[in-house]
């Protein structure tokens, strides 16, 4: 994989995303720690603390409110549709199914973005569909298999079971096509992501008031857990994310992407919130697999450009 050297910016921005996988890789452990807490109740209350993120992210990047004013009303749909809707359906999942099952299911968004990104104009970063799209799609699928033939028995007939793998599903679909579709509005700065927090978080509490009973973090644990989880996998990281899907390498980022499972699912078992086994294991090492395979091309030589299409 190269990049044109003297592309600063791309280098940067790629890097951008791998600061984004390094937090996302925390956020299961968090979202099975704070499992007690209703999910769109951990929405509204995540997405106020990625709201005041902005703050700190204008004063850092120079970007201004004011910058904002030729927004387009589509990309506002998008970024509510990717934060709100991904989240929702994200911790309903580690409410309804075991959390190291949910979470491989939904770190198939990264084989997602690679196949996705096939669909993207051809100077924005877009390929043909080849054959190493499709087998890397397969290996990722082939991943999920395995988890949920594994977990039929004690797990896959309860319907509250079946609930979180459908859900960890549509996260996984939901937040690989929104971040391919945030590089067709490039020109957006990424302090828009304050907007959409915003939005987000007042959405997910209306719906929360709604539906459900607060219950608020009791000690000073969980309390420091949901204040990193607002500040830092689901506030920064998503600045981070949105600068790296607009202005970095698309499918370089995708390949990063594919650490996350990984890291998150060892943090998982690590923290206490799942069990290893060989099989999960193996699941694991498929998804990464599709990623690795799926984005042949950008390691192939003769692929140097910024947006990963070959030269």
């Amino acid at each position: 994989m190269s990049f044109n050297r003297d592309d600063r910016r791309t280098l940067i921005a790629t890097g951008f995303g791998l600061v984004a996988i390094l937090l996302w890789s925390t956020l299961a452990a968090l979202a099975a720690y704070l499992s007690a807490v209703p999910p769109f109740q951990l929405v509204a209350m995540s997405f106020a603390l990625s709201t005041l993120v902005g703050v700190f992210w204008s004063a850092a990047s120079g970007e201004r409110l004011a910058d904002l004013k030729t927004v387009p009303w589509r990309f506002w749909l998008l970024g509510f549709y990717g934060l709100f809707g991904y989240h929702a359906a994200y911790f309903f999942a580690f409410q309804s199914a075991p959390a190291v099952e949910a979470n491989l299911i939904n770190y198939l968004w990264p084989v997602l973005i690679v196949a996705f990104s096939t669909l993207l104009p051809r100077d924005l970063g877009g390929t043909r569909l080849r054959w190493w799209h499709v087998v890397g799609s397969v290996l990722g699928f082939s991943g999920v298999a395995i988890i949920l033939l594994q977990s039929a028995p004690a797990h896959f007939d309860a319907r509250s079971s079946a609930a979180g793998y459908a859900a960890a599903l549509a996260a996984a679909l939901i937040w690989s096509s929104y971040s391919v579709a945030s590089r067709l509005f490039a020109a957006v700065p990424s302090l828009a992501v304050m907007v959409t927090s915003a939005i987000t978080a007042m959405a997910a509490a209306g719906v929360s008031a709604a539906t459900e009973t607060w219950v608020w973090p009791s000690g000073a644990s969980p309390m420091l857990a949901l204040a990193f989880q607002g500040l830092g996998p689901v506030g920064l990281a998503f600045y981070v994310w949105d600068r790296a899907m607009k202005h970095g390498h698309v499918r370089a980022v995708g390949i990063l992407s594919y650490l996350t499972p990984l890291l998150s699912t060892a943090m998982l078992i690590v923290t206490g919130g799942g069990q290893a086994s060989p099989m999960l294991w193996i699941a694991a090492l498929l998804i990464t697999a599709g990623a690795v395979v799926g984005s042949s091309d950008v390691w192939a030589r003769g692929n140097s450009d910024a947006t990963g299409e070959r030269a």
